[in-house]
């Protein structure tokens, strides 16, 4: 039997017929990502995919919230620390590459809101089933940096290069109605019915033909890992954002609850200022 006891804030339930249901478990923190969760993010996918007793993976959030984003203490880490950005570097890649090659399906059930590695988890999955209220953004810019994590590899395939670059340029929310008539969730179903009918997909899915069911996403993953060196790049854009004033002002102005004025959109010498200041 698989042992998943050393994982922190992630709880395991097995279902019937192989299903794992897995719970994203700080909801006092509206499960945002901690150093201890990322960590366990990118490497639970290799356990389950181990795993004798599971055929599908069922992933979603404790309380209100799928997952709402990077806990502000690791984001205020990695500003400026390389060894903390190198490391972040590679669970990240490790969390969408994981997801990608596991040969067992993964359902995301999206209860709440979903942003940072919470959401790339949430849209890695190979099939996403959302709250209708639920809202979700790629939020990169609005830290100061480049969208990483899931974005480049995974938005343009789903809903399109137009609807990709506006969403990400902007980073706006968008709810679970708009995510699915955009196709960048599969399902969009009322809130008391997102765990029920991601579970119910599980089942289904547990009940068909393994290899073929596996050999099906291998076979439509390869156009996920066609755009692996488009991913590789934009994430080290990211961390690299994370070395300069922009992200240093981002961090600062979340912690301060105010709109960020970013030392780049302010011209050359408030960005020789800001840096001179670090």
């Amino acid at each position: 039997m698989a042992d998943y006891s050393s994982y922190e804030h992630l709880l395991f339930e097995r279902k019937s017929d192989g299903v794992l249901l897995m719970t994203i478990n700080r909801p006092e923190h509206l499960n945002a990502t901690d150093a201890v969760l990322h960590r366990d993010l990118s490497r639970v996918w290799a356990d389950i995919d181990a795993d004798p007793e599971t055929r599908v993976v069922v992933v979603t959030g404790a309380g209100r919230a799928f997952s709402a984003g990077g806990d502000l203490d690791m984001i205020e880490e990695m500003t400026g620390d390389f060894d903390t950005v190198q490391r972040m570097l590679g669970e990240a890649g490790d969390i969408v590459y994981q997801i990608t090659n596991m040969e067992k399906p993964v359902i995301s059930a999206i209860n709440g809101v979903a942003v940072g590695a919470g959401l790339a988890v949430a849209l890695m999955a190979d099939i996403s089933v959302m709250s209708e209220t639920a809202r979700i953004t790629d939020g990169h810019l609005r830290l100061g940096v480049a969208a990483g994590d899931h974005a480049v590899i995974l938005w343009p395939l789903l809903c399109g290069m137009a609807k990709a670059k506006y969403y990400l340029l902007t980073s706006e929310f968008i709810d679970g109605r708009e995510a699915e008539r955009i196709g960048l969730v599969s399902l969009a179903v009322p809130q008391e019915e997102v765990v029920p009918k991601a579970l119910e997909v599980a089942d289904k899915l547990a009940q068909g033909p393994q290899s073929a069911l596996r050999w099906t996403k291998r076979a439509l993953n390869g156009w996920i890992r066609m755009a692996g060196p488009n991913f590789d790049t934009s994430l080290a854009l990211e961390m690299l954002g994370f070395m300069g004033p922009d992200a240093a002002e981002g961090v600062k102005a979340l912690q301060e609850n105010r709109a960020p004025v970013f030392p780049s959109a302010r011209g050359p010498s408030a960005q020789k200022s800001s840096t001179q200041g670090r």
